[in-house]
């Protein structure tokens, strides 16, 4: 089935993180992975992204990855490394950069397999595998390209009395599922106060073990003594099977409200993608260092935390 795994799943099969304590440094949680899994990517183009979590990957042996994404850094950055060989997506942008420049440079070359669908689609894709279901029925698609170039989509003829014919959206199967959150407590709880949480929720539960990555550390007092900041947690914690705390993980996408794009940083990556060995100089300015080296690179915590949030 396009853009699943075969993989048995289950949101309650998290490994040997599924402790009442689930951190782990951001090495160790990315250890956990394995070469040709498909990863879902949570966050919005440029906004909090699991950028922290990402950079782990660049520096390490995992490859052949199936990425499951709406796109934006992540995305350009795994095509740049080599690290994708299939993607599924709906868009990969920058916002203010419409078309993410190092995935712009792996589509026109062919270097990805693509499955490239309506954001939708996507959703529903992601939310048929929560549910554990194969597919989800929907009209989204009917009578465009997606079908004619996803030939692995299938159609579904009602079996009620409209008869109608629908699009079968398979699941979106994910081995792994890696997020960016405001703040968690080390048992998983985690929080998004942004105004919008996106699609985080359903890549967690379509994936047999998540990786989250959070700006702020609290106790988990913060949670059971104050009713109004549990109302924006979206997940179970025992569907978190890993807690990395990474301050700024998110950059250079947002973490609203804690900090907003840092464009300067963004114009700087797109950049390098027009220079002769642009990407291998970005690596080695911006990722080969380590995360400490990286966030002293653009400015250190107080300068991101500066950065204004943004407004659609």
């Amino acid at each position: 089935m396009s853009g699943a795994t075969s993989t048995s799943r289950s949101r309650f099969d998290s490994g040997p993180g599924n402790a009442m304590n689930k951190l782990q440094s951001a090495q160790e949680a990315i250890a956990s992975l394995e070469s040709g899994m498909t990863i879902g990517i949570g966050g919005w183009g440029p906004r909090r992204k699991p950028m922290a979590l990402v950079r782990e990957i660049l520096r390490s042996d995992l490859d052949d990855l199936t990425v499951v994404s709406y796109g934006g850094a992540d995305v350009g950055m795994l095509c740049a490394s080599g690290k994708i060989r299939k993607l599924v997506f709906a868009f990969v942008s920058l916002d203010f950069i419409p078309l993410e420049p190092y995935f712009r440079k792996a589509r026109q070359n062919g270097d990805i397999e693509i499955m490239e669908i309506d954001e939708g689609m996507l959703l529903l894709g992601l939310r048929a595998a929560a549910m554990g279901s194969p597919f989800i029925p929907t009209r989204v698609g009917l009578g465009t390209d997606v079908l004619t170039r996803n030939t692995g989509i299938k159609m579904i003829r009602s079996p009620y009395d409209d008869a109608r014919v629908w699009v079968a959206m398979p699941a979106l199967n994910l081995d792994a599922a890696l997020v960016h959150v405001d703040r968690a407590d080390e048992r998983g709880v985690c929080q998004i106060k942004g105004p919008d949480h996106y699609m985080d929720d359903l890549f967690i539960r379509a994936a047999r073990r998540t990786v989250v990555s959070c700006d702020e550390l609290v106790a988990t007092e913060y949670f059971h003594d104050n009713a109004e900041e549990s109302r924006y947690v979206f997940w179970e914690r025992s569907a978190t099977t890993a807690v990395v705390h990474t301050p700024c993980g998110a950059h250079p996408s947002s973490c609203n409200p804690l900090y907003g794009i840092d464009v300067e940083h963004f114009n700087t990556y797109a950049a390098s993608a027009r220079e002769e060995d642009g990407w291998q100089r970005y690596v080695d300015e911006f990722v080969a260092g380590g995360e400490e080296d990286y966030l002293n690179k653009v400015g250190g915590v107080a300068q991101i935390k500066s950065l204004p949030a943004p407004v659609y």
